[in-house]
């Protein structure tokens, strides 16, 4: 639905829920809602992305120096705190509205240049065009800038969950609703039956957002055909892989759609209490949630008898540990219950017997954050978008060695190539790509030579990786293999909860094989090598059994990193065992060091500063390193002054 059809949309709802609507909202009069008429603010509004990304940046700080220029020029301007845009390599973000204008985007504020920034909109009456991100859509467009939506990052973008973060004060449950929020609750509670409902999302062929994919509107069927008068909804938002905060972003940025999509499942399931389970380590996305929570209970939104309807919905936010096992759904119910977070045996699986032993659905913040999209556009329209078995779009977090780090929200069939350097910018400082891990510790690493690969489930498995919650790790050529497989083996081996074997001593074995395999072997025999090479055999048929006999989807997925990295980077374990190196010399322990005596000018420095006394050499003549006593910590590299020092 586009923003202009908002009035058609709401009179489409019964009269009396209506007027509760335009009531409490608007205050009996929809042209009071000046969040669709963008054109006509009464005065400037300054918009500051204050999302975890740009906090981090120093929107704190931006914020004050802002408020400070209004209170000496004497400028009656508002100010309003949002959430994440995605564009997080251009943080800290500012937007204006004045004059009339369109709103506008300026990126990469700081300290140094906001004064001048400010003082080009309010005294010049001109934009400094060298930090304009882009305007936004509009009726009075600034004919010299740039639309965000034609900006590299966002034009192939397509954006149903993201389509409020940045925009809006996720803290106004007035704004959401002035965008359409909560239409779609109030005509399912009013308008449609819980089979209608779970119809629509089936026909949608929305599929699960959490890693597994498996079709939410199945699910939900399963919950409501569930023989019980007590059931349980669940938004699992512990996000828990390196590199991923799609989740955390949302919920900062919009929380109110997630409480949308909850209670619209919830009505559908048959529910009146439902849990969100977040990870404590998120305390803006925690309060922006609970303040969310809470207006929707003043707005009769949540709480008893909803829009005269008899459904009744309470929803609690359960703060997690971190633990990484708690992203698995019956490990998630044994903590929300007060237990020790570990898995269990499935069957029974949660919609069957889930919390406290009832019939319970759970679904991410991704997957709930699509469903008012859903009900508002319409099945048939979501379905159009995607590939013939993964519809719609998919949130990616973009980290690791690229130009533009970030979060993005794309319609599924893009290929790999087109994130990684059309919305992401290619590799920094103009290395050579090397591999994308996606899918977070139980994904895999995908080569160049399948950057053409699309974006949906199946596409994903046969490259031997997985679509998981939306991390997605970019590497350049100065990336070992073989030491991303250890380092997401080591966080698997720590995050393992250790219930069952296969896990808890066959990842231990797993890692102890890779961190021999990277280590520097002063005096090894050849028979020794042999018995390296052996490990990678080992490496493989251990992967094969803890697959196979692992109890829960973590243990079961575990291996898949070293299995992909074997798969695509075999050379590079080879060269590790059989030439003693690393070929991308991201090993600190394997790099060699030796001393450039045509450049070395005995200046003594590197000998000084060897913790191991591994230099040796008078003072003006040329040093040595002796290889046995050297533990490659690269200090001699750092400190010498003259280039002698070389890596091998």
């Amino acid at each position: 639905m586009k923003e202009n059809n908002f009035f058609n949309e709401i009179k489409d709802i019964p009269e009396y829920a209506y007027k509760k609507f335009v009531s409490d909202f608007f205050d009996g009069d929809l042209s009071n809602s000046g969040f669709l008429r963008k054109e006509k603010y009464v005065k400037p509004v300054i918009f500051i992305g204050a999302g975890t990304c740009g906090l981090a940046a120093g929107a704190g700080k931006i914020k004050d120096l802002i408020l400070k220029y209004l209170k000496d020029k004497k400028i009656d301007c508002e100010t309003v705190e949002v959430g994440c845009i995605g564009y997080c390599s251009g943080e800290p973000l500012v937007d204006i509205i004045f004059d009339g204008k369109n709103r506008i985007s300026f990126q990469k504020v700081s300290e140094n240049n906001i004064f001048q920034i400010l003082d080009s909109v309010f005294v010049n009456k001109n934009p400094l065009k060298e930090n304009i991100l882009g305007q936004f859509e509009g009726e009075n467009p600034w004919m010299d800038v740039p639309f965000i939506s034609e900006h590299p990052f966002f034009k192939k973008q397509k954006r149903f969950v993201l389509k409020n973060c940045g925009i809006i004060n996720p803290l106004s449950i007035k704004e959401y609703a002035a965008r359409g929020g909560y239409i779609s609750l109030i005509k399912a509670l009013t308008s449609l039956t819980p089979k209608q409902i779970i119809e629509t999302v089936e026909k949608s062929g929305l599929r699960g957002r959490g890693g597994g994919g498996f079709p939410t509107g199945k699910k939900w069927r399963m919950g409501w055909e569930a023989d019980s008068h007590e059931k349980y909804m669940v938004c699992n938002a512990d996000e828990g892989d390196p590199g991923a905060f799609m989740d955390r972003a949302v919920i900062e940025g919009d929380p109110h759609r997630v409480i949308e999509g909850m209670a619209i499942g919830a009505y559908a399931i048959g529910a009146s209490k439902a849990y969100v389970y977040i990870r404590a380590e998120y305390p803006l996305a925690v309060k922006n949630l609970k303040k969310a929570i809470e207006d929707a209970k003043k707005f009769g939104l949540l709480g008893e008898n909803i829009y005269d309807s008899g459904f009744s919905l309470d929803i609690i936010v359960k703060m997690g540990a971190g633990a990484f096992v708690c992203g698995e759904e019956t490990a998630l119910i044994h903590s929300i219950e007060g237990k020790r977070g570990m898995p269990r045996p499935r069957p029974p699986y949660p919609v069957q017997k889930g919390v406290f032993g009832k019939p319970t659905v759970i679904n991410n913040v991704e997957t709930f954050a699509n469903i008012p999209e859903i009900l508002r556009l319409g099945s048939d329209y979501f379905s159009s978008i995607g590939t013939q078995n993964s519809k719609g779009t998919k949130v990616f977090a973009l980290s690791g060695n690229i130009k533009r780090p970030g979060l993005c929200e794309v319609p599924m069939g893009i290929s790999l190539k087109e994130i990684i350097f059309d919305i992401a910018g290619g590799i920094e400082k103009d290395y050579k790509f090397k591999a994308v891990q996606i899918g977070g510790p139980s994904g895999g690493c995908i080569p160049k030579e399948k950057l053409d690969t699309e974006i949906d489930y199946e596409s994903l498995k046969k490259v031997g990786a997985m679509m998981g919650s939306g991390g997605l790790v970019v590497m350049d050529e100065r990336t070992c293999m073989v030491d991303v497989a250890k380092y997401f083996m080591n966080f698997i081996q720590s995050e393992s909860c250790g219930k069952c074997i296969p896990c808890r001593e066959g990842t231990k074995k797993m890692l102890d094989i890779l961190e021999s395999i990277t280590k520097k072997r002063h005096g090894e025999s050849h028979i020794d090598t042999l018995l390296r090479f052996k490990g990678i055999i080992e490496l493989e048929n251990l992967a094969n059994v803890i697959k196979e006999t692992s109890l829960c989807g973590l243990g079961q997925t575990a291996p898949n990193p070293v299995l992909s990295t074997l798969r695509w980077f075999r050379d590079e374990y080879e060269a590790h065992i059989f030439d003693r190196k690393c070929p991308s010399k991201g090993c600190a322990e394997m790099i060699v060091y030796h001393i450039d005596s045509s450049l070395c000018k005995g200046c003594t420095l590197c000998a000084k500063g060897c913790p191991t006394k591994a230099i040796i050499g008078e003072s003006k003549k040329t040093h040595y390193i002796i290889e046995e006593k050297c533990v490659s910590c690269g200090n001699c590299k750092t400190v010498c002054k003259f280039n002698a020092v070389k890596t091998i």
